[in-house]
């Protein structure tokens, strides 16, 4: 699943292609991804102007001009593919794809394209195989009161997430610290891939319990976080098996991963310095987890 980097990617190239622009026809090809859509949803989208996007988490909220958001979460799957009308230029808005090609916009639609936007410059078709994505309107007044944003925790990136807030939201918390920053209702929007890559750099164990983070470890973890987060996008996300950038071309963060998917690889602060071993993977929660036991503590 995409994680935040990955959808704050996809979100501004939707952005480049949509704000300002008046969705001239919408069509809705069934009545349910993961759970169902809005009644008219179609008839709700056509007409309305695109005011600009928000993300939260890892969900994308499209501002229209009628006072609705569109709330979108791509899910395991999901991807959105922008056809310019009167050019042969295809792009993918996409976690999961090929790069910008030149089939044209009269060629085919994708396979699974269940939602398809239409303004005058650009076709957007919302496609997912496995339909664990979801979409939703909710009143732009009422987004955080919607029932999958509701309860989220602060954003990592928003000068509200301090050490200070974080050893609040982790003081007693019995459980791995790799478990609790994945509580998306202790901080919103992080993931496995970045959860692993900021405690390395904060040089904490996600074996260490949460409860024992407060204090000086939070005032490492929370700028790892931060750095972490922003230099992904930065790169346009991570591109493994189910991303690609909202251009159509790959996001490269992962060629920095100093721990995540390098099991036996040596590590970066301790190549071959005893009893440094490399490169651990372990699995906490079904998730796996990488780390070095000698840099992490």
């Amino acid at each position: 699943m995409p994680e935040l980097p990955e959808v704050e990617t996809v979100m501004r190239g939707l952005a480049a292609v949509l704000v300002s622009a008046v969705i001239e026809r919408a069509e809705v090809r069934r009545p349910d991804l993961r759970w169902p859509l809005p009644p008219g949803l179609a008839a709700r989208l056509t007409g309305a102007q695109v005011l600009g996007f928000r993300r939260r988490a890892k969900y994308m909220l499209m501002r229209l001009s009628g006072g609705d958001s569109l709330l979108i979460h791509l899910g395991m799957s999901g991807r959105m593919v922008a056809r310019a009308r009167h050019s042969p230029m295809v792009i993918r808005l996409e976690p999961q794809g090929g790069a910008s090609d030149a089939r044209g916009h009269n060629a085919p639609p994708e396979l699974h394209e269940h939602i398809v936007l239409e303004t005058a410059d650009w076709r957007v078709g919302f496609v997912d195989p496995r339909r664990f994505g979801a979409m939703d309107l909710v009143p732009t007044a009422d987004e955080d009161a919607h029932r999958f944003l509701a309860g989220l925790g602060p954003e990592p990136l928003e000068d509200g997430f301090d050490a200070a807030a974080l050893s609040a939201a982790l003081a007693g918390k019995r459980t791995p610290i790799k478990a609790a920053l994945l509580d998306q209702k202790l901080v919103a929007g992080l993931g496995n891939i970045y959860v692993s890559e900021a405690l390395y750099r904060a040089r904490i164990s996600p074996l260490r319990l949460a409860e024992t983070i407060p204090g000086a470890r939070a005032a490492r973890l929370v700028p790892a976080i931060k750095a972490v987060l922003a230099e992904s996008i930065a790169a346009g996300g991570s591109s493994l098996r189910d991303y690609v950038r909202a251009d159509g071309e790959v996001g490269f963060f992962q060629e920095r991963f100093e721990v995540y998917g390098r099991q036996d690889q040596p590590c970066a602060d301790c190549p071959g310095v005893p009893p440094c071993q490399g490169i651990q993977k372990i699995v906490q929660s079904g998730r796996a987890s990488f780390f070095c036991p000698r840099h992490q503590k």
